[in-house]
C-alpha cells in the first residue's frame, strides 16, 4: 500500500527533482563501477532496476515537510529525499533476502535476477540460489552506503548535515531492531502480544517511513524544535496506523490495488494484530492449523478470512488503525505546525484508513 501524497505536492515538480537526483546518482555510480570491472557494473544496474518504479512515498514526505515549512533550496531537498528512497530500496532488498524471496511484484528481484542467470548458465539450484542471495546482500549494502553518500553531498551547514546524518542513522538502527523482533516472532509457535506487534510496527515501519523523512525535511528547512518534535510524534503513530491498515489489506484488500495476493501473509503466518486478536478467541482452533501452511489453498484462505470477520478480528484491527491515526493527528494540533502541513498529513493518513474501511 502506498501513501497518497500527490495532492500535497506542487504538481510533479518535486517528483521530477527526486527522479533527476536518482538518475544522476546512478549514472555517476555506474561510471565509477565500470572502472572497477564489468561485473560490478551489472550489480549497480540491478540495484538501479530495483530502485525504479516506486511511488517515492518517503522522499515525497521529505519534500512535503520541507516545502510547507518554508524551505527554498529544492535541489538540496531533493538530494535528501532521494537518500530515503535508497534507504527504502536497501531495506526491501535485504528483507527479500531474509524472507528467501526471489520475486517482488511479479518480477525477479536482485536475488532472483542473479539466481536465474546462474541457472541459465547451468549452475545447480543450491549454488544458484546462493549466488542470488549473495548479490542481494551486496546490492542492499550498496544502497545503504549510497543513502549516506547522497546525504553528505547536500549543500547545508555542517551542523545541519550532522543532524540529518543522525536522523538517517537512527532510522536504520531502529528498522534493524524491528526486523530482528519480526524474525524472532516468526520462529516461535506462540503468538506475540498486541503490544509487541505494535512495537515491531513502530521500529520497522514508523521510524524510517514516517518519522525520519518528516524530521529530515523539517530540519533542512530550519524548522524550530517544537515542529520537529510534533512531526516525530505524528510519524510514530502514523506508521503504526499504516502498518495495521496494510496488514488488513494484505488479507482483505483487492490484489489489483495492493500488488500482492490476499493469502500470502496468511500462508507465511505473518504475525499481525488480526491474528493476535483471533488467537485469543475460541474460533482460533478452527484456523490455527491452516495459518502458516505452505500448502494453503484459495479455499483455505477464504475460510480463514470468514473466521477473522466472524470473530471480530478484522473490525478490531481497523479500529486500532483508526485509533492510532487519530493519535497521530492529535500531535499536529499545535500553533507551531502550519495549517497547510497539518491538513496535508491528516488527509494523507485518513485516505489510508478509508481504503481499509472500503474493503
Amino acid at each position: 500500500m502506498n501513501l497518497n501524497v500527490d495532492h500535497a505536492l506542487k504538481g510533479n515538480t518535486d517528483l521530477e527533482l527526486i527522479e533527476d537526483v536518482l538518475q544522476r546518482f546512478f549514472i555517476d555510480a555506474k561510471l565509477r563501477a565500470v572502472s572497477v570491472n564489468a561485473t560490478y557494473l551489472e550489480l549497480w544496474e540491478a540495484l538501479e532496476r530495483a530502485t525504479a518504479g516506486g511511488k517515492r512515498s518517503r522522499p515525497r514526505l521529505v519534500m512535503l515537510a520541507y516545502r510547507q515549512l518554508g524551505g527554498t533550496d529544492f535541489p538540496s531537498a531533493a538530494q535528501l529525499a532521494a537518500s530515503y528512497e535508497l534507504l527504502h530500496s536497501a531495506l526491501l532488498i535485504h528483507d527479500d533476502v531474509i524472507d528467501r524471496d526471489f520475486v517482488r511484484r511479479g518480477n525477479p528481484n536482485v536475488s532472483g535476477h542473479y539466481r536465474n542467470r546462474a541457472l541459465r548458465a547451468g549452475v545447480p539450484p543450491v549454488p544458484a540460489e546462493h549466488a542470488g542471495v549473495s548479490a542481494g546482500v551486496l546490492a542492499g549494502d550498496l544502497a545503504l552506503s549510497s543513502a549516506f553518500r547522497l546525504l553528505r553531498s547536500i549543500d547545508a551547514p555542517a551542523a545541519v548535515r550532522r543532524r540529518l546524518d543522525e536522523i538517517l542513522d537512527d532510522a536504520i538502527f531502529c528498522s534493524v531492531g524491528g526486523e530482528v523482533l519480526d524474525i524472532e516472532f516468526s520462529r516461535t509457535a506462540d503468538m506475540p502480544s498486541l503490544e509487541n506487534i505494535t512495537k515491531t510496527a513502530h521500529q520497522k515501519t514508523s521510524v524510517y517511513s514516517f518519522e525520519a523523512p518528516l524530521q529530515a525535511g523539517a530540519v533542512l528547512a530550519g524548522a524550530p524544535d517544537p515542529v520537529v518534535t510534533a512531526l516525530t510524534s505524528f510519524g510514530r503513530y502514523a506508521g503504526i496506523a499504516y502498518q495495521l491498515a496494510d496488514d488488513v489489506l494484505g488479507v482483505f484488500g483487492k490484489e489489483s490495488r495492493t500488488g500482492k495476493t490476499t493469502w500470502g501473509d496468511l500462508r507465511e503466518g505473518k504475525r499481525t494484530a488480526l491474528l493476535a486478536y483471533a488467537a485469543a478467541r475460541p474460533e482460533w482452533s478452527s484456523i490455527a492449523a491452516l495459518i502458516g501452511s505452505a500448502g494453503m489453498t484459495a479455499a483455505d484462505a477464504e475460510y480463514i478470512r470468514s473466521v477473522l470477520v466472524a470473530c471480530g478480528a478484522k473490525e478490531y484491527a481497523i479500529s486500532l488503525a483508526t485509533e492510532n491515526a487519530h493519535l497521530a493527528v492529535m500531535h499536529l494540533q499545535s500553533d507551531d505546525v502550519p495549517a497547510d502541513l497539518r491538513s496535508s498529513l491528516e488527509g494523507m493518513l485518513f485516505s489510508v484508513i478509508s481504503d481499509v474501511n472500503s474493503n
